[in-house]
């Protein structure tokens, strides 16, 4: 197929498993992704979620760089408000300095949590509103052109780490628009404003000296198998286990009361979070990832397989993998 296809992975811990599990699971899966010819892999920044274990993403992306060799791997993305812009600058110059040609920097605005968590990350009120200057400075650091007279990223200066700006609404697509950059849209929990957003950006898209053309990330859902039926009870366990996280405040239940939960207006809208998602054979993926790719106007997918078990989204990917021919 000729959409490039690429991982999100959120290092998910198991209903039985721990943190320390999850990230040594973040090195298979990313050398599945490059050994099947997925074109990158990004870990997202969420904090105080009792089921993720990528809260501090470029320590993982540096793990997961020495343990694989050619595929790229970044933020999707830094919650840019959380940190300051020259911290930013830093961590993701010293990882292009250790894994030169390798590292990108996608950019986000959300917290990445709940208000408490968002005090102790010491997150000031309004942060949120200062994203575009912030994104500015930290693109004036990593291109060597500071905005701060006398204050220089080293690791960092002149490093020219990719940025793409993340989003879930029009907001994202308008600031990525106006500063010429590719945008990436979660549209793996946030579908509503999909093509809304992407239409926006493609429409007033300016270009820059990263960008001579708009670039569309899309976020899209798997679970793949070799039956329909196994396909089927993937994504079953994965929104057993969405709801409980998100509706149970992340406390043990048996698969009647999830389903239980599932079937309240609550639930409902927890389940439409995974409203774009390619279940089934891989054949069915193939043909639902191709319609998916184009009804979006994408011009790559990032990929969440809908599974905490490790052996589980290995197969899955590269069932996937071998569908749309990505080797």
């Amino acid at each position: 197929m000729g959409t490039a296809l690429s991982i999100l992975d959120l290092a998910p811990i198991g209903r039985d498993g721990n943190a320390a599990q999850s990230l040594a699971e973040t090195v298979p899966l990313a050398q599945m992704a490059e050994e099947s010819g997925y074109r990158r892999v990004w870990y997202a920044e969420h904090h105080n979620m009792a089921r993720i274990a990528s809260s501090a993403t470029s320590v993982i992306i540096a793990h997961v760089a020495c343990h694989t060799e050619r595929i790229r791997l970044g933020a999707g993305g830094v919650m840019l408000p959380n940190h300051s812009p020259l911290t930013i600058a830093e961590q993701f110059g010293t990882l292009e300095c250790l894994h030169p040609g390798r590292i990108d920097l996608g950019l986000g605005r959300a917290p990445g949590a709940d208000r408490n968590t968002m005090r102790a990350l010491r997150r000031e009120t309004g942060s949120a509103d200062r994203f575009p200057d912030d994104v500015l400075e930290l693109q004036g650091y990593l291109k060597g052109a500071t905005r701060i007279p006398g204050v220089d990223a080293i690791p960092g200066k002149g490093t020219d780490v990719p940025i793409y700006i993340l989003g879930s609404s029009l907001y994202g697509a308008q600031l990525a628009a106006l500063l010429g950059l590719p945008y990436a849209f979660a549209s793996h929990f946030a579908p509503a404003a999909l093509e809304e957003a992407v239409a926006l950006y493609r429409r007033e898209f300016r270009p820059s000296i990263d960008l001579d053309a708009p670039y569309v990330i899309a976020g899209i859902n798997a679970a793949v198998a070799e039956t329909r039926t196994e396909a089927e009870q993937q994504l079953r366990r994965a929104l057993r286990s969405r709801v409980a996280s998100l509706l149970a405040q992340g406390r043990r239940l048996s698969d009647e009361e999830a389903d239980s939960l599932l079937d309240t207006p609550a639930g409902r809208h927890v389940a439409e979070m995974l409203t774009f998602t390619a279940v089934g054979t891989p054949e069915e993926a193939r043909q639902y990832v191709e319609a998916f790719a184009a009804s979006a106007d994408a011009d790559e997918l990032m990929v969440v397989l809908q599974s905490s078990d490790i052996e589980t989204r290995l197969r899955s990917g590269r069932l996937l993998a071998e569908a749309c021919r990505l080797g």
